[in-house]
Protein backbone atom coordinates (compact mmCIF):
# COMPACT_ATOMS: atom_id res chain seq x y z
CA UNK A 1 0.00 0.00 0.00
CA UNK A 2 1.27 3.46 -0.92
CA UNK A 3 2.10 5.83 1.91
CA UNK A 4 1.07 9.42 1.36
CA UNK A 5 1.16 12.78 3.12
CA UNK A 6 -2.09 11.78 4.80
CA UNK A 7 -0.23 9.15 6.83
CA UNK A 8 2.15 11.68 8.34
CA UNK A 9 -0.63 14.20 8.92
CA UNK A 10 -2.79 11.79 10.92
CA UNK A 11 -0.26 9.31 12.28
CA UNK A 12 -1.68 6.32 10.39
CA UNK A 13 0.13 3.58 8.49
CA UNK A 14 -2.12 3.33 5.44
CA UNK A 15 -4.08 6.12 3.68
CA UNK A 16 -7.38 4.32 4.22
CA UNK A 17 -10.41 5.67 6.10
CA UNK A 18 -13.28 3.49 7.24
CA UNK A 19 -16.50 5.37 6.57
CA UNK A 20 -18.54 6.61 9.53
CA UNK A 21 -21.67 4.55 8.88
CA UNK A 22 -24.61 5.34 11.17
CA UNK A 23 -25.61 2.52 13.59
CA UNK A 24 -22.80 0.41 12.08
CA UNK A 25 -19.45 2.08 12.72
CA UNK A 26 -19.16 1.78 16.48
CA UNK A 27 -16.13 2.00 18.75
CA UNK A 28 -15.25 -1.65 18.26
CA UNK A 29 -15.10 -1.45 14.47
CA UNK A 30 -13.26 1.87 14.51
CA UNK A 31 -10.63 0.50 16.90
CA UNK A 32 -10.11 -2.61 14.74
CA UNK A 33 -9.50 -0.51 11.62
CA UNK A 34 -7.13 1.82 13.46
CA UNK A 35 -5.24 -1.14 14.90
CA UNK A 36 -4.93 -2.44 11.33
CA UNK A 37 -3.20 0.77 10.25
CA UNK A 38 -6.06 2.79 8.77
CA UNK A 39 -8.26 5.44 10.34
CA UNK A 40 -11.29 3.94 12.03
CA UNK A 41 -14.24 6.30 12.31
CA UNK A 42 -17.22 6.10 14.67
CA UNK A 43 -20.46 7.04 12.92
CA UNK A 44 -22.63 9.18 15.20
CA UNK A 45 -25.52 9.36 12.71
CA UNK A 46 -28.73 10.20 14.57
CA UNK A 47 -27.43 8.76 17.84
CA UNK A 48 -27.33 10.70 21.09
CA UNK A 49 -24.32 12.49 22.55
CA UNK A 50 -24.20 9.87 25.32
CA UNK A 51 -23.90 7.09 22.72
CA UNK A 52 -21.11 8.95 20.92
CA UNK A 53 -19.18 9.44 24.15
CA UNK A 54 -19.60 5.77 25.06
CA UNK A 55 -18.26 4.64 21.67
CA UNK A 56 -15.30 7.02 21.83
CA UNK A 57 -14.34 5.56 25.19
CA UNK A 58 -14.86 2.01 23.90
CA UNK A 59 -12.47 2.71 21.03
CA UNK A 60 -9.91 4.24 23.39
CA UNK A 61 -9.98 1.10 25.51
CA UNK A 62 -9.25 -1.03 22.43
CA UNK A 63 -6.61 1.02 20.59
CA UNK A 64 -3.88 3.55 21.20
CA UNK A 65 -3.98 4.56 17.54
CA UNK A 66 -5.75 7.65 16.12
CA UNK A 67 -9.44 7.29 15.26
CA UNK A 68 -12.20 9.65 14.25
CA UNK A 69 -15.83 10.58 14.81
CA UNK A 70 -18.23 11.27 11.95
CA UNK A 71 -20.98 13.78 12.71
CA UNK A 72 -24.06 13.92 10.49
CA UNK A 73 -24.94 17.59 10.72
CA UNK A 74 -28.65 17.11 9.95
CA UNK A 75 -28.97 14.99 13.10
CA UNK A 76 -31.13 16.50 15.85
CA UNK A 77 -28.24 15.74 18.22
CA UNK A 78 -25.50 17.36 16.10
CA UNK A 79 -24.88 20.25 18.51
CA UNK A 80 -24.44 17.94 21.52
CA UNK A 81 -22.30 15.44 19.61
CA UNK A 82 -20.10 18.29 18.35
CA UNK A 83 -19.53 19.29 21.98
CA UNK A 84 -18.65 15.70 22.94
CA UNK A 85 -16.07 15.56 20.14
CA UNK A 86 -14.36 18.66 21.55
CA UNK A 87 -14.56 17.46 25.16
CA UNK A 88 -13.17 14.02 24.33
CA UNK A 89 -10.55 15.48 21.96
CA UNK A 90 -10.86 12.80 19.30
CA UNK A 91 -8.04 12.81 16.75
CA UNK A 92 -10.26 13.52 13.74
CA UNK A 93 -13.80 14.74 13.08
CA UNK A 94 -15.34 14.05 9.70
CA UNK A 95 -18.66 15.64 8.80
CA UNK A 96 -21.48 15.01 6.36
CA UNK A 97 -25.01 16.12 5.42
CA UNK A 98 -24.41 19.77 6.16
CA UNK A 99 -21.99 22.66 6.68
CA UNK A 100 -19.66 22.28 9.72
CA UNK A 101 -18.46 25.91 9.70
CA UNK A 102 -20.16 26.83 13.00
CA UNK A 103 -18.28 24.08 14.87
CA UNK A 104 -14.86 24.16 13.25
CA UNK A 105 -13.20 26.75 15.49
CA UNK A 106 -14.25 24.84 18.61
CA UNK A 107 -12.85 21.58 17.24
CA UNK A 108 -9.63 23.17 16.06
CA UNK A 109 -9.09 24.74 19.48
CA UNK A 110 -9.37 21.21 20.93
CA UNK A 111 -6.55 20.06 18.62
CA UNK A 112 -8.87 18.07 16.35
CA UNK A 113 -8.20 17.57 12.65
CA UNK A 114 -11.40 18.50 10.82
CA UNK A 115 -11.99 16.64 7.55
CA UNK A 116 -15.37 17.44 5.98
CA UNK A 117 -17.07 15.34 3.33
CA UNK A 118 -17.71 17.50 0.26
CA UNK A 119 -19.82 16.79 -2.81
CA UNK A 120 -18.98 19.91 -4.83
CA UNK A 121 -16.07 22.15 -5.72
CA UNK A 122 -17.77 25.15 -4.08
CA UNK A 123 -17.99 23.29 -0.74
CA UNK A 124 -14.36 22.18 -1.09
CA UNK A 125 -13.24 25.79 -1.52
CA UNK A 126 -15.33 26.96 1.44
CA UNK A 127 -13.93 24.26 3.75
CA UNK A 128 -10.40 25.08 2.60
CA UNK A 129 -10.95 28.72 3.61
CA UNK A 130 -12.36 27.60 6.97
CA UNK A 131 -9.14 25.77 7.83
CA UNK A 132 -10.02 22.12 7.24
CA UNK A 133 -7.07 19.73 7.52
CA UNK A 134 -8.12 17.64 4.51
CA UNK A 135 -11.23 16.93 2.44
CA UNK A 136 -13.19 13.79 1.60
CA UNK A 137 -14.51 14.09 -1.96
CA UNK A 138 -17.43 11.67 -2.05
CA UNK A 139 -19.15 10.72 -5.28
CA UNK A 140 -22.70 9.51 -5.75
CA UNK A 141 -21.60 5.87 -5.96
CA UNK A 142 -21.25 5.82 -2.20
CA UNK A 143 -23.79 4.39 0.21
CA UNK A 144 -25.89 6.58 2.48
CA UNK A 145 -26.34 10.29 1.72
CA UNK A 146 -25.07 11.08 -1.76
CA UNK A 147 -24.49 14.05 -4.04
CA UNK A 148 -25.05 14.45 -7.76
CA UNK A 149 -21.51 14.04 -9.13
CA UNK A 150 -19.70 10.74 -9.62
CA UNK A 151 -16.40 9.99 -7.91
CA UNK A 152 -14.54 10.00 -11.23
CA UNK A 153 -15.83 13.50 -12.03
CA UNK A 154 -15.69 15.03 -8.54
CA UNK A 155 -12.29 13.94 -7.22
CA UNK A 156 -10.01 15.52 -9.85
CA UNK A 157 -11.98 18.79 -9.73
CA UNK A 158 -11.66 18.97 -5.94
CA UNK A 159 -7.94 18.15 -6.18
CA UNK A 160 -7.51 21.03 -8.63
CA UNK A 161 -9.48 23.41 -6.39
CA UNK A 162 -7.54 22.96 -3.15
CA UNK A 163 -4.01 22.43 -1.87
CA UNK A 164 -5.35 20.28 0.98
CA UNK A 165 -4.96 16.48 0.95
CA UNK A 166 -8.00 14.89 -0.71
CA UNK A 167 -9.48 11.53 0.23
CA UNK A 168 -11.60 9.90 -2.48
CA UNK A 169 -14.82 8.11 -1.54
CA UNK A 170 -17.67 6.45 -3.36
CA UNK A 171 -17.61 3.11 -5.12
CA UNK A 172 -14.09 2.19 -3.93
CA UNK A 173 -13.78 -1.36 -2.63
CA UNK A 174 -10.32 -2.72 -3.46
CA UNK A 175 -6.79 -1.91 -4.62
CA UNK A 176 -7.95 -1.13 -8.15
CA UNK A 177 -10.28 1.58 -6.87
CA UNK A 178 -7.55 2.96 -4.61
CA UNK A 179 -5.09 3.07 -7.51
CA UNK A 180 -7.66 4.91 -9.64
CA UNK A 181 -8.21 7.43 -6.82
CA UNK A 182 -4.48 8.13 -6.60
CA UNK A 183 -4.32 8.65 -10.36
CA UNK A 184 -7.12 11.22 -10.05
CA UNK A 185 -5.01 13.18 -7.56
CA UNK A 186 -6.27 11.87 -4.21
CA UNK A 187 -3.83 10.88 -1.48
CA UNK A 188 -6.15 8.46 0.31
CA UNK A 189 -9.45 6.61 0.08
CA UNK A 190 -12.50 6.17 2.29
CA UNK A 191 -14.50 2.94 2.15
CA UNK A 192 -17.68 2.12 4.03
CA UNK A 193 -19.54 -0.85 2.57
CA UNK A 194 -16.23 -2.73 2.21
CA UNK A 195 -16.06 -3.03 6.01
CA UNK A 196 -19.65 -4.20 6.58
CA UNK A 197 -18.78 -7.89 6.51
CA UNK A 198 -15.78 -7.70 8.82
CA UNK A 199 -16.08 -9.92 11.88
CA UNK A 200 -15.64 -6.81 14.04
CA UNK A 201 -18.70 -5.22 12.42
CA UNK A 202 -21.82 -5.74 14.51
CA UNK A 203 -24.50 -5.60 11.80
CA UNK A 204 -27.02 -8.46 11.65
CA UNK A 205 -25.85 -11.59 9.73
CA UNK A 206 -28.81 -11.22 7.33
CA UNK A 207 -27.55 -7.73 6.42
CA UNK A 208 -24.05 -9.10 5.79
CA UNK A 209 -25.46 -11.88 3.61
CA UNK A 210 -27.37 -9.35 1.49
CA UNK A 211 -24.17 -7.37 0.98
CA UNK A 212 -22.22 -10.46 -0.09
CA UNK A 213 -24.91 -11.52 -2.55
CA UNK A 214 -25.44 -8.05 -4.03
CA UNK A 215 -24.74 -7.49 -7.73
CA UNK A 216 -24.18 -4.37 -9.80
CA UNK A 217 -27.90 -3.57 -9.97
CA UNK A 218 -28.74 -4.13 -6.30
CA UNK A 219 -28.72 -0.51 -5.08
CA UNK A 220 -31.07 2.41 -5.63
CA UNK A 221 -31.28 6.07 -4.67
CA UNK A 222 -34.29 7.48 -2.83
CA UNK A 223 -34.95 10.72 -0.96
CA UNK A 224 -34.45 13.25 -3.75
CA UNK A 225 -37.88 14.72 -3.07
CA UNK A 226 -36.77 15.79 0.42
CA UNK A 227 -33.40 17.05 -0.76
CA UNK A 228 -31.37 14.32 0.94
CA UNK A 229 -30.79 11.50 -1.56
CA UNK A 230 -29.71 8.17 -0.05
CA UNK A 231 -28.20 5.14 -1.79
CA UNK A 232 -29.24 1.81 -0.26
CA UNK A 233 -29.81 -1.80 -1.13
CA UNK A 234 -32.85 -2.41 -3.33
CA UNK A 235 -34.86 -3.99 -0.50
CA UNK A 236 -38.65 -4.33 -0.20
CA UNK A 237 -38.62 -1.33 2.16
CA UNK A 238 -36.55 0.80 -0.26
CA UNK A 239 -38.97 -0.01 -3.08
CA UNK A 240 -41.99 0.85 -0.95
CA UNK A 241 -40.35 4.14 0.09
CA UNK A 242 -39.72 4.99 -3.56
CA UNK A 243 -43.39 4.43 -4.32
CA UNK A 244 -44.39 6.60 -1.36
CA UNK A 245 -42.01 9.32 -2.49
CA UNK A 246 -43.98 9.79 -5.69
CA UNK A 247 -47.40 9.39 -4.11
CA UNK A 248 -49.63 12.10 -2.69
CA UNK A 249 -48.40 11.94 0.90
CA UNK A 250 -46.99 15.07 2.54
CA UNK A 251 -43.29 15.68 3.15
CA UNK A 252 -43.92 15.31 6.89
CA UNK A 253 -45.50 11.90 6.34
CA UNK A 254 -42.61 10.90 4.10
CA UNK A 255 -40.10 11.88 6.80
CA UNK A 256 -41.96 9.63 9.25
CA UNK A 257 -42.15 6.75 6.77
CA UNK A 258 -38.48 5.90 7.15
CA UNK A 259 -37.98 6.74 10.84
CA UNK A 260 -36.00 3.96 12.52
CA UNK A 261 -35.94 1.75 9.42
CA UNK A 262 -32.17 1.71 8.96
CA UNK A 263 -31.44 0.92 12.59
CA UNK A 264 -33.95 -1.95 12.37
CA UNK A 265 -32.10 -3.33 9.34
CA UNK A 266 -28.72 -3.11 11.10
CA UNK A 267 -29.82 -4.65 14.38
CA UNK A 268 -32.46 -7.14 13.26
CA UNK A 269 -31.73 -7.71 9.57
CA UNK A 270 -35.19 -6.45 8.67
CA UNK A 271 -35.04 -4.82 5.23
Amino acid sequence: MIRSELCGLLGIRYPVFQGGMAWIADGRLAAAVSNGGGLGIIGAGNASAAWAREQIRTARALTDRPFGLNIMLMSPHAEQVAAVAAEERVSVVTTGAGDPARYMERWQEAGIRVIPVVASVAMAKQMTRMGASALIAEGGESGGHVGELTTMVLVPQVCDATALPVIAAGGIADGRGAAAAFMLGACGVQMGTRFLCACECSVHPVYKEKILKATDLCTMVTGKRLGHPVRSLRTPFARSYARAEFSGITDEELHGYSAGAFRLAVEEGDG
